[in-house]
């Protein structure tokens, strides 16, 4: 027999063309309503169910993967801003010991009586949603393609058993006909045939016509056999592979659920060492401000200590300012100015006494013609500027 390929004949080539040729013509004669068709209502929704339950594990599946890569995403972020801000903070900042603890070392932390880092929170948390939650869709959806081609099989058989059913129904009809038309034959023949040989005339029609139908019935015999076994199998199978989704689902969200909450409950811990360092460095900033701020309002410029001329200046002298304003005194105690008058400030006695915006000083031509401060007063400073 000739070979047309790897473990196929030409004659089993010919027999699935014809295999084909059959249910296309069951399906048109069908469509067309020459045909009944096997119908099961109660099987179609469980094939309806299957498909919806095939549909939604793969999105779940698909979310998952897009998941799982976001989390990577995350991590790689998360370590690229952590080498920022190693990189960028100075080493005369609060808590440079500890933020290099925080950051080069990954902060090692004890938990669960293991030393784990920043970098371990986040590939373990990786590695457990894969190994628990995803392993588990991946295996739940292992089973969906050979169900699916059980279900295209069982449709395909379905149309066998249609077409042989509908052939023997044909052929067992028309017996009857056959019969009477073989039997006027015969009686045409038995007048013209010798006396010994109208016996096996007869008997070859009859048994011709019974071969036929014969056959035909061992064919539906067959046709319905593979179709019955088919369907019972995924009648079965359906309903409890439907059901187990809900087993499948709670298994995985509450995998995942549980080790969000760890991770992030862990990370948490972490952010909140950072705030803690963050805030002590804000308090100390602050601190610093106001600590200059007291020593440049107590203290004369350095300037004034080292060129020799502190008898030369007023007691308190910290620095010059001009008028880019006019301003009227309201009151004995302030400093009247004009446009382009040079004040010495100078600091106030009790600190307390000095109000915002508002400086003490004394006009720099009274003090070198009179070298007295008696007449010093207080002035906007926001209508001069430093010189």
């Amino acid at each position: 027999m000739a070979e047309m390929g790897k473990g196929v004949t030409a004659g089993k080539l010919a027999s699935n063309v014809q295999k084909r040729l059959t249910r296309a013509q069951e399906k048109v004669l069908q469509k067309l309503g020459k045909a009944d068709e096997t119908r099961d209502a109660a099987f179609e929704e469980m094939v309806a169910n299957f498909n919806k339950q095939m549909t939604e594990g793969t999105k779940l599946q698909k979310d998952m993967k897009a998941y799982l890569v976001a989390v990577k995403t995350m991590h790689d972020a998360s370590r690229r801003l952590q080498d920022c801000l190693a990189e960028m903070y100075e080493p005369d900042w609060f808590g440079k010991e500890e933020m290099d603890t925080l950051i080069e070392e990954m902060i090692e932390k004890e938990m669960d009586n293991n030393l784990e880092d920043t970098d371990t929170l986040w590939l373990d948390y990786h590695q457990n949603i894969m190994d628990k939650s995803m392993t588990t869709l991946d295996s739940y959806l292992t089973q969906f393609p050979d169900i699916k081609a059980r279900i295209a099989k069982r449709d395909r058989k379905m149309v066998d058993f249609d077409s042989a059913r509908h052939h023997f129904n044909s052929l067992q009809k028309g017996k009857k006909k056959d019969e009477a038309k073989i039997a006027k034959q015969a009686a045409l023949l038995e007048m013209a045939a010798p006396s010994w040989a109208q016996g096996l005339i007869s008997a070859h029609q009859v048994a011709q016509t019974n071969l036929s139908f014969n056959q035909a019935e061992e064919e539906l015999g067959r046709a319905q056999k593979i179709f019955e076994e088919l369907n019972v199998e995924l009648q079965d199978e359906l309903p409890a592979l439907f059901d187990n989704r809900v087993g499948v689902y709670v298994n995985a969200f509450q995998s995942l659920a549980g080790h969000q909450e760890k991770f992030h409950g862990e990370m948490s811990k972490l952010s909140q060492n950072l705030n803690d360092i963050m805030t002590k460095l804000e308090e100390q900033r602050e601190l610093n401000e106001e600590t200059n701020h007291s020593e440049s309002a107590s203290s004369p410029p350095k300037s004034a200590v080292t060129n020799g001329s502190d008898d030369k200046l007023p007691p308190g002298f910290l620095y010059k300012v001009k008028a880019i304003h006019e301003y009227a005194a309201t009151d004995a105690d302030e400093l009247e100015l004009k446009i382009g008058d040079v004040v010495l400030v100078l600091a106030f006695d009790n600190p307390d006494e000095q109000d915002d915006g508002w400086l003490l000083g004394v006009q720099e031509s009274h003090w070198l013609q009179n070298k007295d401060i008696s007449v010093k007063g207080v002035f906007p400073e926001n209508f001069t500027q430093k010189v």
